[in-house]
C-alpha cells in the first residue's frame, strides 16, 4: 500500500495508530509577499543580458555604478511575475548605504517575516536554516540588490527559487554555490541615444541627432547620467542639445566619486532646480533609512506637504529621486553621495525636526498598540492618542517605519535618542527583533545616563536584559540589572529582580531564584504582576521539587491573570506540580484546558505537549506534536525534543511535520 498525498497539505501525520495527537500551525497565513520597487521609467533594450537571465538560477549582475543592474533585474522580475505565485522578495543590501552594508540576518528576519514567520530565532546559522526550510519547494524570487560581498549573499540562499544579485564586484566565489555572470556593460551609443528618445521625444531628437550622439558618448553609456540629462531635457524645452553637448564638456565642475560625466550631469541638473526642490534634494538624503515618505520630508524642511510632495514629484520627473512604492522616495546611492556633498547651514536642525517628526509619529502609535501601559518620556504628554484607526495599523506602520527608526536612534541627539527607544518595545517584543532591540537600548541607556535620566535608565535597563537573555548573554544581561536594584523605584528594581530570578535559573540555581522571585512579588501592586510573579514562584518550587507548595502558588497565579494566553501558562506549570505529585488526572484535565489558550503561542503550546507525553503510554506522538511547534528545528529545545524521538527509536509510521512556510 502507497499513501501519496499531493497539493498543497497543511501538518500531515501518517501512523498505524496514534492517540491524541494536536497540530498546530507554527506560522502565520498570509499573502505571498511582492516587494520589488517599480521599474525604472527609462530602460531600453538590454535584450542579451534580460536573455541571460533565466528562472531556478542563482545569476549575478555585475557593473559599474549607475550602469542599470537594478533596472535590468526588475524589468525582468517584474515581467515574470506570474512565475513566482510563492513571492518576489527584495532586499537593498546597501553596499554603498552610508549606514553600510546591511547584516544578513537583518534581511532574513525580514524575509522570514514577511513569508508569514513569527517566531525568529536571533542567531544568522538559524535564521539561515530557518530560511531555508520556508522556502523549500517554494516558487519565489529573490532580488538581492548591491551586494558588498559573498558572504552577505551565501546567508541568503533560498532551498529553491531563482535568485538575482546585483554588485559592482563579480562575486566570483559564488561560482561554487553554481551561480552564472553576467556583465552588465554601459550602453552602446545608439542604445543611449535610444534612451534619450524615450524621455524627450523622437521629434526633438530628430533635430540634432549629431548632439544626441555626443550627448550619448560624454554621459559614457550610463543610464543615471543619459536619465538625468533627458529629464532636464524634457522639462525645459528650448534647451537645445548643442548648449546641453557644451555645458557637459565644460570640466570645471567637481567630478562624483572620480566620474567626470556623472558628476557633471548632476551638478548640471542641482544647479537649476528651483530653491525648494534644491533644499530637498540635499536635505532629504540625510534622512534616517533608505526611503522615506512626504510628511517626514514637509517636517524637516518645514512647508507644507501638499507643496512638499509637488516638489519631490518633480525631483522624481528629473530622475533625482526614485520612487520606493506609494508616496515614498528613495535616492540611488549615487543622487545620495552627490546630494550630500550640496552645503546647507540648517542641515543639523533640519534632520534633527526630522527625529523629532518619527518620535512624535512612534508615540502615537505607541499608545494605540498599549494604551495602559507606564511611559516616561515627556512626547506621551502632549501626543495624539486617535492617530491611528487600531492597533493593527499602528504596528504595521512602526513595522513599515522600522528600518528608518532604527537609524533614528543612531542619529539623534542624546535628549532625542532615549526617548525613541521607548515606542519601539511592543515592536521589538512582537518580533523578536533582537538586533534592532540590543542596538538601540544600548544607545538608550548611554543616552539617558548622559541626560541624568535615571529612571528611564533603568527601565531601558531592563528591557536591554530582556533581549539579552533572550540570546543567551546571561552574564551581560546581569550586568545590565545590576544598577537598578540601587534606584528607588519599585516597578523597575521589581523587574530586575524578576529577570535576575530567570538569570539564576539559567545558571542552576533554584534557590536563590526562588528568593529573588518572592522579593519581587512583594513590590508588586496590581493583579496582573503579581500573578505573574507567584506564576514564576510556583516554577521555581517545581524545578526545587516542592510540589505542594507549587501547587498553591499556581493556583493563586491563575485566579489574578485574566489574559487567557497567561491563565493557560501558569495551567501548563500547574499540570506538572499535580503530575509531579502523583495527581495525572487532574494534569490531564488542566492540559487539555491549556491548549485552547496557547494556539497562538506554539512554543509555549510545545510545553503542553510535551507534558502531555509523560503522561500518555506512548509519548512519541505527543512529542512529534512538540516538534511541530518550532519554527526553527536547530532550536535547543528542538533538539532536545528530537534527541528524545531518537532515544526511544523514532517514531515509526509518523512522517514528521515539514512547513512549506
Amino acid at each position: 500500500m502507497k499513501n501519496v498525498v499531493k497539493g498543497s497539505a497543511g501538518s500531515v501525520v501518517q501512523a498505524e495508530a496514534v492517540r491524541d495527537v494536536h497540530i498546530h500551525p507554527s506560522h502565520r497565513e498570509v499573502p505571498p509577499p511582492f516587494q520589488l520597487p517599480p521599474v525604472p521609467r527609462c530602460f531600453v533594450r538590454r535584450q542579451a543580458e534580460l536573455a541571460a537571465l533565466r528562472p531556478g538560477e542563482l545569476v549575478v549582475l555585475s557593473g559599474p555604478g549607475g550602469v542599470g543592474k537594478t533596472s535590468l533585474a526588475l524589468r525582468w522580475s517584474q515581467d515574470r511575475r506570474s512565475a513566482f505565485p510563492d513571492g518576489q522578495l527584495y532586499a537593498d543590501l546597501g553596499a554603498h548605504s552610508p549606514a553600510g552594508p546591511v547584516a544578513p540576518e537583518d534581511v532574513l528576519e525580514g524575509f522570514l517575516h514577511a513569508l508569514g514567520v513569527t517566531d525568529v530565532p536571533p542567531q544568522l546559522a538559524r535564521r539561515a536554516a530557518l530560511f531555508r526550510s520556508v522556502t523549500a519547494r517554494r516558487r519565489i524570487s529573490l532580488l538581492l540588490d548591491d551586494a558588498v560581498s559573498v558572504a552577505q549573499v551565501r546567508a541568503l540562499l533560498p532551498t529553491s527559487g531563482t535568485v538575482i544579485v546585483t554588485s559592482r564586484w563579480r562575486l566570483s566565489s559564488l561560482g561554487l554555490d553554481g551561480a552564472r555572470f553576467v556583465d552588465v556593460a554601459p550602453l552602446g551609443i545608439e542604445d543611449s541615444v535610444e534612451l534619450l528618445e524615450t524621455v524627450v521625444g523622437r521629434g526633438r531628437l530628430a533635430l540634432e541627432p549629431d548632439a544626441a550622439h555626443e550627448i550619448a558618448r560624454l554621459c559614457g553609456g550610463l543610464p543615471i547620467a543619459l536619465s538625468v540629462v533627458g529629464a532636464r531635457l524634457s522639462t525645459r524645452p528650448r534647451r537645445t542639445f548643442l548648449r546641453e553637448v557644451a555645458e557637459l564638456r565644460d570640466d570645471r565642475l567637481p567630478a562624483l566619486g572620480g566620474d567626470t560625466s556623472v558628476g557633471s550631469v548632476l551638478d548640471l541638473s542641482y544647479v537649476d532646480l528651483p530653491e525648494r526642490q534644491a533644499r530637498l534634494y540635499r536635505l532629504c538624503a540625510w534622512l534616517p533609512g533608505g526611503h522615506f515618505d512626504v510628511s517626514v520630508a514637509a517636517a524637516m524642511i518645514e512647508e507644507p506637504e501638499y507643496d512638499v510632495e509637488d516638489a519631490l514629484e518633480d525631483l522624481v520627473e528629473k530622475s533625482l529621486l526614485s520612487e520606493a512604492g506609494d508616496d515614498r522616495f528613495r535616492y540611488h546611492d549615487l543622487l545620495r553621495v552627490h546630494a550630500r556633498g550640496k552645503a546647507d547651514p540648517g542641515r543639523e536642525a533640519a534632520v534633527r525636526r526630522a527625529v523629532e517628526w518619527y518620535l512624535a509619529r512612534a508615540v502615537e502609535a505607541d499608545l494605540v498598540v498599549a494604551p495602559d501601559r507606564v511611559r516616561t518620556g515627556p512626547a506621551y504628554a502632549v501626543a495624539r492618542r486617535d492617530a491611528y484607526s487600531s492597533p493593527e495599523e499602528a504596528m504595521r506602520w512602526l513595522l513599515g517605519e522600522r528600518e528608518n527608526l532604527v537609524r533614528a536612534v543612531e542619529i539623534a541627539p542624546a535628549e532625542l535618542r532615549w526617548q525613541l527607544c521607548e515606542p519601539l518595545w511592543q515592536l521589538f517584543t512582537r518580533y523578536h527583533l533582537y538586533h534592532d532591540w540590543i542596538l538601540t537600548h544600548r544607545l538608550g541607556v548611554a543616552a539617558a545616563g548622559e541626560c541624568g535620566q535615571l529612571l528611564a535608565q533603568a527601565r531601558l535597563r531592563t528591557r536591554l536584559a530582556l533581549a539579552l537573555l533572550n540570546t543567551g548573554a546571561t552574564d551581560e544581561a546581569a550586568a545590565e540589572l545590576e544598577p537598578v536594584l540601587a534606584l528607588d523605584d519599585p516597578p523597575s528594581r521589581s523587574t530586575a529582580l524578576t529577570l535576575l530570578g530567570r538569570v539564576s535559573r539559567e545558571r542552576g540555581e533554584p534557590e536563590r531564584a526562588l528568593e529573588l522571585y518572592r522579593q519581587a512579588l512583594a513590590m508588586r501592586t496590581r493583579d496582573r504582576g503579581r500573578g505573574q510573579a507567584r506564576r514564576r514562584i510556583g516554577e521555581a518550587l517545581v524545578a526545587l521539587g516542592r510540589h505542594e507548595e507549587a501547587v498553591a502558588e499556581l493556583e493563586l497565579a491563575e485566579s489574578l491573570l485574566t489574559d487567557a494566553t497567561e491563565q493557560a501558562r501558569a495551567r501548563t506549570f500547574l499540570a506538572r506540580a499535580h503530575r509531579l505529585a502523583g495527581r495525572p488526572a487532574q494534569a490531564k484535565v488542566l492540559l487539555d484546558s491549556a491548549l485552547a489558550g496557547l494556539l497562538r503561542s506554539p512554543v509555549h503550546l510545545a510545553d503542553v505537549h510535551l507534558e502531555l507525553a509523560e503522561l500518555a503510554d506512548d509519548p512519541r506522538p505527543h512529542r512529534l506534536a512538540a516538534l511541530a511547534c518550532y519554527h526553527d528545528q536547530t532550536d535547543p529545545e528542538a533538539v532536545r525534543v528530537q534527541a528524545l524521538l531518537d532515544q526511544d527509536g523514532g517514531a515509526p509510521g509518523v512522517v514528521p511535520q515539514r512547513r512549506e512556510g
